[in-house]
């Protein structure tokens, strides 16, 4: 079987996926001082996978609010049964890791959230 913590891995790359599919780059925010760090992680287990499954991650983001971002994930495996439900908040900070409000142009890419308006 999988490890456990192993997900938390398969998350943070769908996130990070997640931002880049909308012309964010995490690696660009660092380079400008802006990072996002894990504040919560929820994750209920439904079922077992197993080494060598394929495993889709499916995210979206929940909700945004000033230096928040709440992510909502799904996996499942190739049988399309449902491995696991996460939930997970990222906070902004800056570089002395004290949040900070998500930048402007981030905010426009993901402005969509809450029928346009962005919390």
């Amino acid at each position: 079987m999988v490890y456990y913590a192993n997900y938390l891995k398969f998350l943070e790359e769908a996130r990070t996926e997640f931002l880049e599919e909308r012309g964010i780059s995490i690696k660009e925010l660092t380079q400008q001082g802006t990072v996002f760090v894990v504040a919560r992680q929820e994750i209920d287990y439904k079922s077992p996978s197993f080494y060598g499954d394929v495993l889709q991650v499916s995210t979206r983001l929940a909700n945004i609010r000033i230096a928040k971002l709440e992510y909502e994930h799904e996996i499942k495996n190739q049988d399309g049964r449902t491995v696991c439900l996460a939930k997970t908040t990222l906070v902004c900070v800056d570089k002395d890791l004290k949040p900070k409000a998500i930048p402007e142009e981030v905010r426009k890419k993901l402005s969509y959230i809450n029928g346009g308006d962005v919390l």
